[in-house]
């Protein structure tokens, strides 16, 4: 079984390489780095930092160098994090996991762009109403997908061995904003319903799959607008797959092909480069139709899948596990992402039974969150759990 422990290059940057890799080697006794390449805006506490406690992740940067002529004339560029500053921290972690025999992964954020949206907000998924959604791509835009696509070559650079694709999907309407505010209940189906992307690109790719594409969004924004006039209307039940009569299912089925097609071919690219790609389930099993997740189509499209295996017990573990299973994919081709901090774990050997557990599943891959907002105790407890 792979290890690796999921990592910011500011650890790397801030720590030194010796102190980062010595507690990757030592104390957590993995074989590899996960290290954010692409990432998102935060605000996250570091635990054992070494000058700070509290620390602010900038919008939608990279944490590696961006290759200037492979860019030359696109709108949608990958901006180096002033945190890194003159620094190349892939090209450092390439350089020492080389030398001390661990695998290099790219825990690569590509559609949850919270800088690129704002920039390029044609970009960007829009509602029944054309407003916006700003903090992300839409995998259906033809700039959004080429962008992907060049994203992996850059990261071949590196010689990573597998990219962790993160966000490689739709996002529904609370994916996160810092002071999102919701006054007033919206009921589960009218916030649903303003999650779903009817941008021209998402129209046109359910247009060329017969989808009467228009005729669904005016239906979808009716329904939204009679939900948002009436309290009680809002807590109606209704079934999505009702809507329109039935289109709305047909609409969303579109959505996914857009997303199993992008990570089939941003799997292919990775493999053109001697690398892996795993797509990134955070939700698991029956929470992604929304998002565009066909878990059975990514399988068969020979996309790996990561997911979050988050629990109190090995027991709830194992049946994260076979709930893929049960949606066409296989323990063999899982990686899963354990944490070891207290609010899943409550000592070494509950970690240790969880990577029993996977272990004797045949997940070939486990990581571990995160390194940089855990305590140096919980990293003693990966290493425990690991070598007991």
């Amino acid at each position: 079984m792979q290890t690796s422990v999921l990592a910011f290059a500011t650890d790397l940057i801030d720590e030194g390489a010796d102190a980062f890799f010595g507690n990757l080697t030592e104390r957590c006794a993995v074989g590899g780095v996960t290290l954010a390449s692409v990432y998102h805006q935060a605000r996250d506490v570091f635990p054992h930092h070494p000058t700070r406690v509290v620390r602010y992740l900038e919008p939608g940067a990279a944490y590696f160098r961006p290759d200037p002529a492979r860019w030359a004339g696109r709108r949608l560029v990958p901006t180096a994090a002033g945190a890194i500053g003159e620094h190349d921290p892939f090209a450092q972690a390439a350089e020492q996991a080389d030398r001390r025999g661990l695998k290099l992964h790219a825990w690569t954020v590509f559609c949850h762009n919270d800088r690129l949206g704002f920039q390029h907000p044609d970009c960007a998924p829009a509602n029944a109403f054309g407003d916006r959604h700003l903090t992300e791509l839409c995998p259906a835009h033809p700039e959004v997908r080429e962008y992907a696509h060049t994203l992996v070559d850059e990261l071949a650079r590196y010689g990573v061995d597998a990219i962790r694709a993160e966000s490689l999907h739709f996002h529904g309407l609370r994916h996160g904003y810092h002071h999102e505010r919701y006054f007033e209940r919206l009921g589960t189906l009218a916030e649903a319903l303003l999650g779903l992307c009817f941008c021209p690109h998402c129209l046109a790719a359910a247009n060329a799959r017969g989808v009467p594409a228009e005729r669904v969004r005016q239906v979808v924004a009716a329904e939204i607008r009679r939900r948002l006039a009436d309290e009680r209307a809002a807590e109606q039940p209704g079934a999505l797959d009702e809507l329109a009569d039935g289109a709305l299912a047909d609409y969303l089925d579109a959505s996914a092909a857009t997303v199993t097609s992008l990570a089939a071919e941003l799997a292919e690219r990775a493999r053109q480069h001697g690398m892996r790609l795993s797509f990134m389930d955070g939700g698991g099993p029956g929470t992604g139709w929304l998002a565009g997740i066909d878990l059975p189509a990514l399988s068969a499209a020979g996309v790996g899948v990561q997911t979050l295996g988050y629990a109190r017990t090995a027991d709830a573990v194992r049946e994260k596990v076979a709930a893929f299973a049960l949606h066409g994919v296989p323990p063999q081709a899982l990686a899963v992402i354990l944490r070891p901090m207290a609010q899943d774990c409550d000592g070494p050997e509950n970690l240790a039974e969880k990577i029993a557990v996977l272990r004797g599943l045949g997940v070939p891959e486990v990581e571990f969150y995160n390194y940089g907002l855990m305590r140096l105790s919980s990293m003693d407890r990966i290493g425990a759990a690991l070598r007991g």
